[in-house]
């Protein structure tokens, strides 16, 4: 089981969510994992390489966002 709370800042962090945390898991061991909430949209250096090459591929292999989704979701099994 896991829970996840979303915080627009640390100094959210309060008695209430420490509480709730010792309410669901009682008295089992658990790991805290704290990280950054990454929120920009800014492309990496690979992700607008790969957006290029697909721009330079000819229009006849494209394929409609559902197709793509519909792809992913079969190979992977999503």
């Amino acid at each position: 089981m896991y829970t996840t709370f979303h915080l627009s800042s640390a100094q959210d962090v309060n008695i209430e969510i420490l509480e709730a945390i010792k309410a669901a898991f009682k008295s089992k061991p658990i790991t805290i994992i704290v990280e950054e909430d990454e929120t920009d949209s800014e492309l990496s250096a690979e992700m607008k390489n790969i957006l290029e090459e697909r721009l330079q591929e000819e229009e006849q292999t494209y394929i409609s966002s559902e197709d793509s989704i519909k792809q992913v979701k079969k190979k992977y099994g999503l």
